[in-house]
């Protein structure tokens, strides 16, 4: 068996070489948006699917113990609440949420309201581009803080 060596560097010299380094901590605000950002992508999808006339359900993995005692992971399916709901108006108002708080866009509002059905799926993208570019980060964290104070004993 004879294997063909090549010079050392030879093909490390076709790559793009840098000095970066992977940071060591997460960045907290990085991760609510990322966070915020997944919820919304549900929303998305939530909404396109109800436009469809389909059924949509994030599925995940559950750790079951059977009868004989043996443990076992079952798929099961998660269901999506809808963050928006019909007005007495006939409008759609929508609420951002993280976790179990509403983000308040602006003082006192914490509401978008949304002429029609069909204006939801874009009205949903754009806060979606809205959090990724961080103009709510300052809400974001208010709630944040909320959320963490009520684990606190």
């Amino acid at each position: 068996m004879s294997t063909t060596v090549t010079a050392p560097g030879a093909l490390l010299q076709s790559l793009k070489v840098t000095a970066a380094k992977k940071s060591i901590g997460n960045n907290p605000q990085a991760l609510r948006r990322m966070k915020l950002s997944r919820k919304l992508w549900e929303q998305i999808q939530l909404a396109k699917s109800q436009a469809d006339g389909t059924n949509f359900a994030l599925t995940r993995f559950r750790s079951v113990v059977d009868p004989d005692g043996g443990r076992r992971s079952v798929e099961i399916a998660r269901r999506v609440r809808a963050w928006w709901w019909t007005t007495e108006a006939n409008r759609l108002a929508l609420n951002i949420r993280y976790g179990a708080r509403k983000l308040e866009i602006s003082k006192g509002k914490s509401a978008v309201e949304i002429a029609t059905a069909a204006d939801l799926v874009p009205t949903l993208e754009l806060i979606r581009q809205a959090v990724e570019a961080g103009e709510l980060d300052a809400q974001i964290e208010a709630a944040a803080v909320k959320l963490r104070a009520g684990f606190v004993k």
